[in-house]
């Protein structure tokens, strides 16, 4: 007799049945603060160490982040902050702020975005899976507007909020609030500059 179960494990990803990754943001924030609680003790190599047991966990996933809700980012945003303060040396009741704009890193929700668009610009440009492409569909308004050839992206109509988490409508969503010098890049790593800037000035200004 097969043992019924509400979670499911997929690609390193522990999905819930109601799909709102509780489950998987939980796992993530137990095993970072695990391996934070150990790179602490360790006085050299701390960055590379933060990346290897942190960052790597935090934006393994990140397009399927898209649509949680703001407490479950908050929980991943703890974890960065932690981790900011401990490659500093910052104390604990400081504001981080100041530390995550030294260290020129993106909040996790601009983090999220930024993954999420880059997969917009590699699927447009030939550089990504046609799957994702499929996803993307080229805005043509009824009429000429100023705005037909700025690479702007059509948004599929939703009626739930789980609906707003699916790429199809999240990924045009976003791409579409860039600066036509963003999307318009012509290398991906012109794309990639531009879209940090702009991320973090639209998170820290």
């Amino acid at each position: 007799m097969l043992k019924t179960t509400n979670r499911a494990r997929n690609l390193g990803v522990v999905m819930d049945s109601d799909l709102n990754l509780n489950s998987h943001i939980k796992t993530i924030t137990k095993l970072a603060y695990c391996h934070l609680k150990h790179i602490s003790r360790i006085i050299g190599f701390m960055s590379q160490l933060v990346h290897a047991f942190i960052f790597s966990r935090l934006d393994y996933c990140n397009g399927v982040f898209t649509g949680v809700c703001k407490k479950s980012i908050r929980k991943l945003q703890l974890i960065q902050n932690a981790v900011a303060k401990v490659l500093t040396k910052t104390k604990k009741m400081d504001h981080i702020t100041p530390v995550l704009i030294s260290l020129h890193w993106l909040p996790v929700q601009q983090r999220i975005y930024f993954k999420i668009l880059l997969l917009v610009y590699e699927a447009l440009n030939g550089l990504g899976p046609k799957y994702i492409c499929d996803l993307l569909q080229p805005y043509e308004p009824s009429r000429p507007l100023r705005s037909s050839g700025t690479g702007l992206l059509s948004v599929t109509r939703v009626r739930t909020k789980h609906e707003e988490a699916a790429f199809s409508f999240s990924a045009p969503h976003i791409w579409n609030k860039l600066p036509e010098t963003c999307r318009s890049a012509e290398t991906l790593s012109c794309f990639k500059s531009t879209l940090k800037t702009f991320l973090f000035a639209a998170a820290f200004n």
